[in-house]
């Protein structure tokens, strides 16, 4: 469906992207991953044209879209891109919004684009704010809107570049078990993104990507779980200490129910000691010291640190 081949992007002289090769077949749900600095985003925006490579070939459904002639119109009607900060317009209502681009852009009648908007912003969970304005949304609220709008085109494809950066804590599940619906579907995902414990349970594929290359390619049980290179190894092992921290936090501040940690819960640790254990001693040590000092700040009590060792050794059902 995508073929990546030498792709390279540089600005004001600085490679960001050096030599970027990839295949995503359709119906893939790919998950880019890697540090702030990459190029992952760059990938993301070189894939539909909106910045233009400086050199290397993408080929979409056995069209090149770097060829001076290429139809950009087309390949972007195929390919629906979600953006970190929503880029919604502020002056029409929830329903324009996801109107707007079936009107103007496929030239679909207004009662027709009003009937798609509506059925796909139920489908998001928003057909009760279809008259609201942008400001009166939250964050999470603002991007499953403009998940709606990149919808209403029928893409072929979806690009979510970092889809919940820009949100509060308590508002990225809304938005994530979104995207984990468009994955059930079918639809063709590739997603930048910093949520490794939804990267590892909803994609097919994981990229890493750093030096300005895809460094490591594989399955999420490959790439989370037996890392082959160093700097992806310690990537995760890094990422691992701090998503930690926020699954903690989280059992601290009330996923607790009935004295019991729950099953997902449960699943997200397990993912976790996963990551730690296939990247070695130095990550291994860093997790139980994470755990010591959570512990004496207060952030889980003694009970909740004996559930957390049931986990950890597989009692928790």
């Amino acid at each position: 469906m995508i073929s990546v081949r030498h792709l390279r992007k540089s600005f004001n002289g600085v490679a960001v992207l050096k030599d970027v090769n990839a295949e995503i077949e359709k119906g893939e749900v790919i998950s880019i991953i890697g540090p702030s600095g990459t190029g992952k985003s760059t990938f993301l925006r070189c894939l539909n044209r909106l910045e233009t490579p400086d050199g290397g070939s993408i080929v979409v459904d056995g069209v090149d879209v770097t060829a001076p002639k290429a139809d950009l119109a087309s390949v972007r009607r195929k390919m629906g891109m979600v953006f970190q900060n929503f880029n919604l317009f502020g002056n029409l209502d929830v329903l324009g919004n996801v109107m707007a681009a079936q009107c103007d852009l496929l030239g679909v009648s207004k009662d027709a684009a009003k009937a798609k908007a509506l059925e796909l912003l139920g489908r998001v969970g928003l057909k009760d704010k279809a008259n609201a304005l942008p400001d009166e949304l939250s964050g999470g609220q603002k991007q499953r809107v403009a998940i709606a709008r990149a919808l209403a085109m029928d893409p072929e494809i979806l690009l979510f570049d970092e889809p919940t950066s820009a949100l509060d804590p308590t508002m990225v599940g809304e938005v994530l078990s979104v995207i984990g619906d468009l994955a059930s579907a079918g639809l063709t995902l590739m997603i930048v993104t910093h949520e490794l414990l939804f990267a590892r349970e909803i994609s097919t594929r994981v990229l890493y990507m750093d030096e300005g290359t895809v460094y490591e390619d594989g399955t999420p049980e490959e790439v989370f779980g037996a890392p082959r290179r160093p700097k992806t190894k310690a990537f995760i092992g890094r990422a691992s200490v701090h998503q930690l921290q926020g699954v903690l936090r989280a059992l601290r501040a009330g996923i607790l129910e009935d004295g019991r940690v729950d099953r997902q819960e449960a699943e997200m640790l397990r993912c976790l000691v996963g990551s730690f254990a296939a990247c070695g001693n130095e990550q291994i040590g860093q997790f139980r010291t994470t755990l010591d000092e959570m512990l004496s700040d207060g952030v889980i009590d003694e009970h909740e640190s004996r559930q957390l060792a049931e986990i950890l050794s597989g009692g928790v059902k």
